[in-house]
């Protein structure tokens, strides 16, 4: 057993940990920092497709309002540490980043690897005992408080002391990457509250195959909305791109979070899809009427053309028996409208996803109700803190969670109680 009593002992070297413990180190705490993995910040690497979207722009408040009803718990953890001061803070780590869309925030880089070289450089300067290949088997109490970890270090029993534990186990997805939901066991081990955990960012698989012939498109500003009646009010708007099995997408990524929960009690998740860039009916038919205005002769295939690629037309003239090659009034009435109709929300199933070993985020964890906002530490449990993706909070696409994590992680490493 390492007979050092540390100040703190994190668990998890993502952004949450690690910045947790540059800001623990920089309070002159002695901190451990456990990864069980080979090298620090594994699943900070997959950020992004690697690109590492840290934050945006957004004010504190819509901030939070973009992640729900639960996103007031933020306001303590924001104010600390926002998106100018992860920019600031980054900058004083050797980190340069920009805003190449006046929205997102990127390092300059375009690659996470630098983010995680910097934030290890500076825990290796502030004089962070690192862990690695160290599993974390159970959290050690002793007359209900907090005395340290115990855990397999190169598959050999090991002991760590302290009085004060952050969990930063992130959460179930990508466990090529480590991630196996530790954190919940250990929070539910000693009482705390765990939400139903449900893969976020990620793909759909649908019932309909035509899809799959339109996979090389890419529909901008496409919206989705869930055809069932608890869900009516559910939207999400953003590029949406056709796969050969299902769809995908930064619309997808951010509305799948609301999708997967109603495929644990629906076999099937009935959405509707607006392509046209905000066109109602009446809109649709005057384009088609000014179209046939300037050739009489018109198909219906390139009336269309201009707002939606053809692959998408042809199928979905296919779905309602409409022959693209005639003119438009050379159609069926009946045909027409329905053609109108499906070209203005266009229905689609989605039977199943591709689980957590491709989803970017968890919906769920430890309930918020059960941790101080104003320092991440249990109310349970004195000296247990959690921050990051482990707690019941998760955002769109676009830097929120990263930000989360970085701000969370900075909260519960200032140790307040």
């Amino acid at each position: 057993m390492n007979n050092t009593i540390y100040d703190v002992i994190i668990i998890g070297s993502g952004a949450a940990g690690m910045i947790a413990g540059i800001t623990a180190a920089r309070a002159n705490k002695n901190v451990l920092l456990l990864e069980q993995q080979d090298k620090v910040g594994p699943k900070l690497k997959a950020t992004g497709g690697g690109r590492c979207n840290l934050s945006n722009t957004l004010s504190n408040a819509d901030f939070m309002n973009s992640f729900g009803r639960n996103g007031k718990f933020m306001s303590d953890a924001l104010n600390l540490l926002d998106h100018k001061d992860l920019i600031a803070f980054l900058g004083d780590i050797g980190v340069e980043t920009h805003i190449p869309d006046g929205f997102r925030i990127f390092p300059v880089t375009h690659n996470s690897s630098t983010i995680i070289k910097a934030l290890e450089k500076e825990l290796i300067r502030l004089n962070v005992t690192l862990s690695l290949n160290t599993k974390v088997l159970r959290l050690l109490l002793e007359n209900e408080d907090i005395v340290g970890v115990q855990c397999t270090k190169d598959d050999e029993s090991a002991k760590f002391l302290s009085s004060k534990i952050i969990v930063a186990t992130g959460g179930l997805g990508f466990p090529m990457l480590g991630a196996n939901g530790d954190g919940y066991d250990f929070a539910k081990h000693l009482g705390h509250q765990v939400t139903d955990l449900y893969p976020a960012m990620l793909p759909l698989l649908t019932k309909e195959t035509w899809v799959g012939e339109c996979k090389a498109d890419t529909i901008a500003k496409a919206v989705l909305k869930i055809d069932l009646p608890k869900a009516k009010k559910l939207k999400a708007v953003g590029d949406l791109i056709f796969t050969s099995k299902g769809i995908r997408g930064p619309v997808v990524l951010d509305f799948s979070r609301e999708i997967t929960p109603f495929l644990e009690t629906h076999k099937e998740v009935p959405i509707l899809v607006h392509m046209l860039k905000g066109m109602n009916e009446e809109d649709l038919r005057v384009h088609i009427k000014n179209e046939v205005k300037h050739n009489n002769d018109v198909t219906v295939l390139n009336t269309l053309i201009k707002i939606l690629p053809e692959s998408i037309i042809k199928e979905l003239c296919k779905q309602v028996q409409a022959d693209y090659t005639l003119t438009f009034k050379n159609l069926n009435g009946q045909i027409r409208d329905n053609l109108i109709k499906i070209l203005i929300s266009t229905p689609l199933t989605i039977t199943d996803h591709v689980g957590f070993k491709k989803a970017m985020i968890t919906r769920g964890g430890v309930k918020l109700k059960e941790i101080s906002p104003k320092t991440m530490q249990s109310k349970i449990i004195d000296g247990l803190y959690f921050c990051g993706e482990v707690v019941d909070l998760d955002g769109p696409c676009g830097g929120y969670n990263l930000q989360w994590s970085f701000s969370s992680g900075n909260l519960a490493g200032h140790l307040l109680s």
